[in-house]
This record gives C-alpha cells, sequence and structure tokens, in this order.
C-alpha cells in the first residue's frame, strides 16, 4: 500500500487518494513483503557411512520459498444472499463478532487483512507479510472508512467494495470490486473531533456569499493584504461536517496542517480561500455543486467547514496531498 490510501477518507477536496501514516492500508498498490533469505543446517550423515566414505561436503544454504498467496474465499465474486449492503454500496459480513466500541472515521487501527479482485486474484496481504498495517481511518479508500466502522476490536469482516468506494479504475491501481478479509486488532487515539458549529445545518443571516453560490463568514482577523489566487499553494488548518453536524474529515484533529494547490481542490475551497489572508480563520457552507456534487463514497450535500490559512506558498513547491478527499486511497 501506499500513502492513500491518504486518499481513502481524507475526503480530499480534490480527486487523489490519500495515504496512510506508518503502514498504509487499502489504498493502494498492494505491496508484498520482503522475503528473507534463511540458510538450512545440513543434516549430520549416517555415521556407517561416514566410516568408510569421505566426510560429506556441507549443504549449501538454501533460500526458502516466497510466501504463497492465501486463496480467495469462494464468494470473492459477488456478495452472498446474507451479506448485508450499506446505502452506498458496501456489502459486507462479519466472520468473527468483535466485542467493545466501533472505530470512528478519526480514529487510528491497527489490522490484518488480505485483499483479492473478483477473479480471484490476491493483490494485497498484511497477513502474508506477516506485519499488521496502521493508518488513520479517514485517510484510506471510503469502502474501509466506512466499512472498518461496522467492526468491533477482534472482529473479523469480509468487505465487498465497488469501485466507486475503492480505485475508481484509476491506473496502477487494483481494479473493479475488491473484496477485503479484515481483522480489526486495535482501535487507537480516539481523539474526539471539535463540535459542530451551531450554525452548521444552513448558512445564518450574517453570512455572505459569493458569486459562485460560496457562503462565507469570518471568525477571525487575519495579518496583511496579500491573498491566494487559483494557482496558489496554501497551507490550512481546517474540519469538515456534513449539515446534519457529522465530521468527515479534519487536519486539526490529525494535528497536521495540508499544503496543496488551490486550483485542485472542490470548487467551493478554491473559491473561498481566494477571499482569506494569512492568519484568518472563516466558516464556510459550500453547496452539493460545488462540492463532491453527489458522487458515490464521497460527503453528500452541503459541506461547512472550518478553515484557517496558515501560509500562501511558492506555486513551484511540492504540495501534499489535497484536503477532504475520496481516496484516497487510502488502502
Amino acid at each position: 500500500m501506499h500513502r492513500i490510501i491518504r486518499i481513502g477518507f481524507t475526503f480530499a477536496l480534490a480527486t487523489a487518494v490519500l495515504a496512510c501514516q506508518k503502514t498504509t492500508a487499502p489504498s493502494s498498490d498492494e505491496a508484498t513483503g520482503d522475503t528473507k533469505a534463511g540458510g538450512e543446517t545440513a543434516k549430520p550423515a549416517d555415521q556407517g557411512a561416514a566410516a568408510h566414505s569421505t566426510p560429506a561436503t556441507p549443504a549449501t544454504p538454501a533460500t526458502p520459498p516466497a510466501p504463497q498467496d492465501i486463496p480467495a474465499p469462494p464468494d470473492v465474486a459477488a456478495p452472498p444472499a446474507d451479506a448485508q449492503k450499506t446505502a452506498s454500496g458496501l456489502a459486507y459480513k462479519h466472520l468473527q463478532e468483535g466485542t467493545g466500541a466501533n472505530p470512528d472515521a478519526w480514529d487510528a487501527v491497527t489490522v490484518n487483512y488480505t485483499g483479492w479482485t473478483t477473479d480471484g486474484k490476491m493483490f494485497d496481504s498484511s497477513v502474508k507479510r506477516n506485519r499488521p498495517a496502521s493508518f488513520p481511518l479517514n485517510q484510506v479508500i471510503a469502502g474501509w472508512t466506512e466499512g472498518l466502522q461496522l467492526m468491533k476490536q477482534g472482529g473479523k469482516t469480509r468487505l465487498w467494495i465497488p469501485k466507486e468506494l475503492a480505485y475508481n479504475d484509476m491506473p496502477g491501481r487494483p481494479q473493479g470490486m475488491l473484496v477485503f478479509d479484515v481483522e480489526l486488532l486495535e482501535i487507537e487515539d480516539r481523539t474526539q473531533p471539535p463540535p459542530a458549529p451551531p450554525d452548521v445545518a444552513a448558512p445564518p443571516k450574517d453570512a455572505k456569499k459569493t458569486e459562485k453560490g460560496v457562503f462565507y463568514k469570518v471568525l477571525q482577523p487575519g495579518k496583511g493584504k496579500d491573498k491566494p489566487t487559483a494557482e496558489s499553494t496554501v497551507k490550512v488548518h481546517y474540519t469538515g461536517w456534513t449539515t446534519d453536524g457529522k465530521m468527515f474529515d479534519s487536519s486539526v484533529v490529525r494535528g497536521e496542517p495540508l499544503m496543496f494547490p488551490l486550483n485542485r481542490v472542490i470548487p467551493g475551497w478554491t473559491d473561498a480561500l481566494q477571499l482569506m489572508v494569512v492568519g484568518q480563520k472563516m466558516r464556510v457552507w459550500i453547496p452539493e455543486e460545488l462540492a463532491y456534487k453527489g458522487r458515490p463514497g464521497a460527503p453528500q450535500g452541503m459541506l461547512v467547514f472550518d478553515v484557517e490559512l496558515l501560509g500562501i506558498e511558492n506555486p513551484g513547491q511540492p504540495a501534499q496531498p489535497a484536503p477532504p478527499a475520496q481516496p484516497a486511497q487510502q488502502k
């Protein structure tokens, strides 16, 4: 896996999938682990033969064969009749019930998993590598962000993730529907998200409106007069909610600001951030047509963001994957 799966839900305002921290999870191209060469110890020669012959030459250390791929489950081609299905199209079946709480989208988790395409080909497995993967749950492909929230610690679940919630035919990634067996080993760093603002359901009367239709309200004044252009690279902290008050992404919770080209995020961000100066904090209400336009696996409807502009960078500098995005993929 690669860093996507900071694509995964960090629903980056762009189209890329974000990758995880530490070891990555589905969002990526499914690395198979390195095989370490080992040696076999030569067995002692038969004592009787040794008395009448030249001592045997020690055997040459042999490299053990690479670990075999894990066979695909019999129902890999399509979800069985007893699988459950969510509104987004994700199908799942609990293979072993866990205990305790379910993870939230902002939690970090440790898992063991194996992934197959529907033709039964294994493309990635932490089990084969004998190394569990740890990653923030909101930085993987959307199907993982949603599916793992249905699990409890110690549980095992099979996920059938439609391509729209996986890599959506992205070149170089596993194609089509993907099937994963996932074991949730640990839920880590349960950081509670910032509470939703009281006016999250709709723009208040004192909010202003841009020509393109984004509502905004200044929460904290900034410094200076310089504002970014659509071609600028900006550095921000942000938190995003749907209008029912559910947080779906936050650089504040992750403790890591993001830097990205302003022309590579959702149109509502490109529009609103050009109104800001460094140090300013703003709340923006972005209508669906300037956000994800109903795209499967992405936050739906009008979205609300609190954004702090930390810096305006040289557009030529390398940028991180953009914020609120669709995995990335992150496996």
